[in-house]
């Protein structure tokens, strides 16, 4: 079967096949945390590629607008497992910090990579300022609706005391934010942020939805070797909750299918790279996040709430707004990546210290 297959997806498929039954083994063996953790972030990353590898070969069938509608569905599976499984572990804080990261990873490392691989290379890129414009926006109100829980549950503010039960209005209006850009997403109209499929050999449909399906099946499980060795690797390492959340789940649950972007832009694909950058952000925000918040009342463990620290109200306010100014005006340049890729930086810096567990 992996005949059929280009030699990229052929080495990845190889390489989560190996990372998952070394973790696995490792896990049955008794190994040590650590070797767990590095295992099964290695295949998490591999599968997440997969499940991106399929959503793409799917959206060839569906046309360029409703591929984005799949990766919205699908691409973010990985990350989804990890958040369930480290809900039912009572590692709330780390789940909050991998979807703000997810957001920043997004909007500032990713988005900064591409911007200084693609400048490097091209020089200054042009791309439509348009739909950039429309996704830029929905993000921007995404993360200022996501920012008043914190604000508005304060001690001395109306809602304080109330922090799920706002978290959860929130979360419906989000997602119905979601669902009303679905039909425009899949008309390919104003504001649609449907990402073009990529060039290569097309799959059989069989072979789409079996890669997506055994993806999704590994991915569940790896997520849970991956969050039973996330504490213990936590505590070896000196790292805090925040750190583990904010860099670590948030790159090892969707950064490799971020890949893409970066890899379009060296193509001298803009277009193609800041939908697919933006639109990752996009879907964490209005989708993601706000289904984990209501999954989380039936899990019997804590609940997750949108009230977050307030450096994550900072972290998430400034991310948005700069992706949004250096998008704007519709070129980008390879400084403008550095700037991002720096203030990624920092905030990962500020978050290294805190309790581990």
């Amino acid at each position: 079967m992996l005949a059929q297959f280009e030699a990229k997806t052929r080495i990845v498929a190889l390489t989560a096949l190996v990372a998952s039954v070394v973790a696995v083994a490792l896990k049955a063996g008794g190994g040590p945390n650590l070797a767990i953790f590095a295992a099964s972030a290695i295949g998490l990353a591999g599968l997440a590629a997969l499940v991106g590898d399929g959503t793409d070969q799917l959206g060839r069938r569906l046309g360029p607008s409703a591929t984005g509608v799949l990766q919205s569905a699908l691409g973010n599976l990985p990350e989804f497992f990890i958040c369930v499984f480290a809900l039912q572990a009572g590692l709330v804080d780390v789940v909050r910090a991998a979807l703000v990261g997810s957001i920043l990873a997004n909007t500032l490392l990713v988005l900064g990579l591409a911007f200084v691989a693609g400048g490097l290379r091209h020089g200054p890129q042009r791309f439509g300022a348009g739909q950039t414009r429309m996704m830029a926006t929905l993000l921007v109100l995404a993360v200022a609706a996501m920012a008043i829980p914190t604000v508005a549950t304060s001690v001395g503010a109306p809602a304080h005391g109330h922090e799920v039960e706002l978290s959860v209005v929130v979360s419906i209006v989000l997602l119905a934010v979601f669902a009303a850009s679905i039909p425009a997403s899949i008309a390919g109209g104003t504001g649609a942020v449907g990402v073009q499929p990529s060039e290569g050999t097309a799959w059989p449909l069989t072979t789409a939805l079996a890669v997506l399906l055994v993806a999704g099946i590994g991915a569940a499980f790896v997520s849970d070797w991956f969050v039973a060795s996330l504490e213990p690797a936590m505590g070896t390492l000196g790292m805090s909750q925040a750190f583990a959340g904010l860099v670590v789940v948030a790159i090892a649950g969707n950064a490799v299918e971020n890949v893409v972007g970066v890899q379009a832009m060296l193509a001298n694909k803009a277009d193609l790279a800041i939908s697919v950058i933006l639109n990752s952000s996009l879907q964490v925000a209005l989708a993601l996040t706000p289904v984990l918040v209501l999954v989380s009342l039936g899990l019997g463990g804590a609940t997750l709430t949108l009230v977050v620290p307030p450096l994550f109200v900072a972290a998430l306010a400034l991310g948005a707004l700069l992706a949004a100014l250096v998008v704007i005006d519709g070129e980008s340049t390879w400084l403008e990546g550095v700037a991002l890729i720096g203030l990624y930086a920092i905030l990962a810096a500020s978050v290294w210290w805190g309790p581990s567990a």
